[in-house]
């Protein structure tokens, strides 16, 4: 169910879960996805679980994942979308290094022939966006610099 909100010529759109800020400008449809960092994952890629866990550097979260990263991605689920315009807004929530995102497509090929957008430089405590036009296939998106597991994201129709 989606709460809508119209201000001329402003149309806002969000999601119960948080998740989702759709936006439509002047006739051009932007979407924003917010996602939240919390050591070693994603808080809305995991269904909003904080699983409190404790890193000071990459390190850490690379032993976290190896012993809890299939896990969590059995538990979650893939991000569907629509092909459009869109921009992940990614908050550092108390990771207490230097973050970044990777959204790309999933696999050799994918990567390959499908849009892509990484960034970092996203210190405890700040937000950045980074602008994407996706195309029909499927992606993933993670953090290499707070490792995360590579969360599925799927754009069809």
């Amino acid at each position: 169910m989606l709460n809508k909100i119209l201000f001329s010529p402003l149309l806002v759109a969000v999601s119960l879960t948080g998740f989702l800020v759709s936006t439509t400008f002047a006739g051009t449809d932007l979407t924003i996805i917010k996602l939240t960092q919390v050591p070693c994952q994603f808080l809305e890629s995991e269904n909003g679980t904080d699983h409190g866990f404790a890193t000071a550097s990459k390190a850490d979260c690379d032993k976290i994942n190896s012993e809890t990263e299939d896990k969590r991605l059995a538990d979650s689920k893939p991000l569907v979308l629509k092909p459009g315009k869109y921009i992940f807004r990614v908050t550092n929530k108390d990771v207490p290094y230097v973050l970044g995102f990777w959204l790309r497509g999933e696999g050799l090929i994918n990567r390959a022939i499908l849009p892509s957008v990484s960034g970092g430089g996203l210190k405890t405590g700040q937000t950045q966006d980074y602008e994407i036009e996706l195309k029909k296939g499927e992606y993933v998106y993670s953090c290499p610099l707070n490792p995360t597991p590579d969360y599925k994201l799927v754009v069809e129709g």
